[in-house]
This record gives C-alpha cells, structure tokens and sequence, in this order.
C-alpha cells in the first residue's frame, strides 16, 4: 500500500534523485514528448523526486524550441545536464549561450563528459567553469583510482554506467563496489546512469518491447544505500548482500532512518549528507516507472 507521507528517511534519500532522460534509450522519446513530460512531471505530487532534465550539446536549441512555451515566472526553473560534444569548447560555448538566453527560466548547471584518461580530465576540466558541475564517466577498471585522484583534484565529479539495454552492459557488482569505495574515499561526488529505474534489484526486461530480454538490473535503492553504508564504513561483503537484495520487507523506513534486515541501521541525516556530498543522483529515461515502483512497495 503507498504511503500518503513519506518517512523522513524516504525523503532524504529519494529528493531531486531522479534525472530524467526520456530522450535516451529504452524509451528514446521525441523532444517535444520529453519536454511535456518533465513539465508534468515538474507540477506532479512527486515533483520533489525530479532532477535534471538530460539533453546532449548538440539539442540545446531544439529542446528551447519545445520548452519555451513551459517557461514561466510561476514555474520551477528548469535545470539541464547537459552531455558534451567531441568538442568541450564548443560544449561551453553553447551552455553559455543558452544560459544568457534563457535565465531565470532555464540552467544548464550540470555537464557529463567522458574521459578515459586523466588527461583528457584535465583538459576537461580546464575548459569549464570550476562552478559548472561536471560528470565524468570514466572506465572503472584498472586505473579507476588514478581517474577518481584526478577528479578529486580538478574539483569534479564521477559517473557511473549502472546498465543499459543489453545484459553485458551490466557491471558486476564488486565493480560498482569498487567505484563507490574509491569515490567516497576521495570526497568525489558521483551520480549513476541505465539499468537503474527500478527500486530494487530483480530480473527485468531491458527495454519496452514485447519480446525484450530480461537481465538481472540493479535497484537504485539497493545502490544508494549501499553508498550510504560504505560512507559508513560498513565492510564490502555486507555491502554486497545489499546490493544483492530483492525483498522490499528487509528494508523499513522510518523518520529517524532506514533499518536493514533489522539489523543495520543508516540514520535520515547520514543520507542527507550522502546525498549532497556523495551519491548525487541517477539519470532514468523513465520518471514514472520509479514512481510506481516505488507506491508498489509501499514508499510512496
């Protein structure tokens, strides 16, 4: 059954988390269907849930072309992650551009970049503004700690590829242990991105045709807390039973915090914290499917 009102701790760890990128695949949903969504979306009873609106450089000006209409002194502003071109100081360019234009209504306060040396990081990050706050989505295998330094130094932030469409794209899960450990250990932000729009770990079709394959996807819940309990400095093979887990009656949120396996406790405020200096977010191509998630295990 929903909760009408959320628990103190389903607030802390669910605000703004959800970065919705209803252009990308699965959903791979037209501009003009992207933008009514997110505005309906921004006016909903879960608005408080909705993060960044998701668009790549090179659609700035078609997403202003279908927005503009939705801009309004009454309405929340919009606020853009904007992906990066080949190019970074064309990407800057055009953030500056649209942002002279468009506020107070519209922001593009965030970047996502890929980088695959610490180099390529560097030269990033040189090019944008230390106030713009950039992703980077690095590989997370051998030299993920060199990467993450180097982020901690240029002042950025990590992204991790959680899933995608296709069960390879599924890191292992001592992986994503890994990245979050090396994160959190360097006070490097992070946020996730595919294969996270459900709450909880289960088998799932991986995109929304009738004969879809189905892999084991991760939950967001799973991961964020699991991030939360790493902050904490519980081990990684509990961490990994966490992430592990499918039974929504293990988790029990409460407004002083959420009880794991009535045994593990993480407090409202420690996930508050996590959220603005740690585990920032999850880019989705789907707001509703969390939402109905999450009223289906009865958090909201």
């Amino acid at each position: 059954m929903a909760d009408s009102n959320p628990k103190k701790s389903t607030r802390a760890l669910l605000t703004r988390i959800v970065d919705y990128a209803g252009l990308f695949p699965p959903s791979q949903l037209s501009m003009p269907h992207a933008v009514a969504n997110y505005a309906a979306y921004q006016n909903s009873r879960y608005q408080w849930m909705l993060g960044r609106f998701v668009v790549p450089v090179a659609r700035l000006g078609e997403f202003a072309e279908s927005a503009k209409d939705f801009f309004s002194a009454d309405q929340e502003i919009w606020r853009l992650s904007v992906l990066a071109g080949e190019d970074i100081q064309e990407t800057v360019r055009q953030i500056e551009d649209f942002n002279a234009r468009y506020a107070p209504f519209a922001v593009c306060d965030a970047l996502e970049a890929k980088a695959e040396t610490s180099r390529r990081i560097a030269e990033i990050s040189e090019a944008v503004a230390p106030e713009l706050k950039t992703y980077f989505e690095i590989p997370i295998e051998e030299n993920l700690v060199d990467l993450i330094s180097t982020l901690a130094v240029a002042g950025r932030c990590a992204k991790i590829r959680t899933g995608g469409v296709t069960a390879e794209a599924f890191p292992p899960i001592e992986k994503i242990i890994r990245f979050m450990r090396v994160c959190l250990a360097a006070n490097v932000p992070f946020k996730a991105t595919a294969g996270l729009h459900h709450p909880l770990r289960a088998l799932k079709s991986l995109t929304y045709e009738a004969d879809a394959p189905e892999a084991v996807m991760n939950g967001f819940i799973n991961v964020f807390l699991a991030a939360a309990f790493l902050r904490q400095g519980s081990p990684p093979k509990l961490v990994n039973e966490l992430l592990k887990d499918r039974q929504a009656d293990n988790f029990l949120f409460s407004d002083d915090g959420v009880l794991w396996r009535q045994e593990h406790f993480i407090s409202s405020l420690s996930l508050e914290n996590l959220r603005i200096r740690g585990a920032i977010s999850f880019g989705s191509c789907s707001f509703v499917e969390p939402v109905e998630d999450l009223q289906e295990i009865g958090l909201l």
